[in-house]
């Protein structure tokens, strides 16, 4: 028996530290255990060989659907392509019709923070998808530097703090598996 959730709430996962994206995953995973339906919808990513889309794909599409809304490269912060700021208004579309429709008990915007500091996403937009979503629905925004206005609006935000990093002290690239 698929179970519903009874009351959503609006989670925020920020701060410098690693582990964001892979927190808002977790959720999903757990989700998915119980029955419930959740859509990852990724802004600012564009790369097929990130191990969550391999493995969401292929194993777990009945229960999670993960669409990316962004290029394979960095966007220039001040500077965004055109193709980036469309693409992150598709992102945008695509929460909506989540939010809308009764297809997802879980909505997690992925890097949703960044395509805001980064003004790929206006702030309205946002804030208007936390005030349509559904009383029994989880909305969940990742990223860095969640702006006040998302703070104030969400229920939960964990801040994840960088103490100590490989990348910066050990020069260690990102390893398949692991970071990607």
């Amino acid at each position: 028996m698929t179970e519903k959730i009874e009351r959503g709430l609006v989670q925020v996962y920020t701060g410098n530290g690693k582990g964001k994206t892979t927190a808002s995953l977790g959720l999903a995973l757990r989700a998915a255990g119980h029955g419930l339906k959740t859509i990852i919808i990724q802004f600012m990513k564009g790369d097929e060989s990130y191990g969550e889309i391999k493995a969401l794909r292929t194993h777990l599409s009945k229960f999670i659907t993960i669409k990316q809304t962004g290029q394979c490269s960095f966007v220039e912060k001040g500077n965004p392509s055109l193709d980036d700021i469309r693409l992150a208004r598709e992102g945008i579309e695509l929460a909506r019709q989540a939010i809308s429709g009764k297809d997802y008990d879980i909505v997690i915007l992925d890097e949703i923070n960044c395509a805001l500091d980064f003004s790929l996403v206006k702030l309205s937009d946002v804030l208007e998808l936390i005030r349509k979503k559904p009383a029994n629905m989880e909305l969940v925004l990742t990223g860095r530097d969640a702006c006040k206005e998302v703070i104030d609006a969400a229920d939960l935000v964990t801040e994840m703090k960088e103490v100590k990093h490989y990348y910066v002290k050990q020069k260690i690239p990102a390893r398949k598996g692991i970071e990607w």
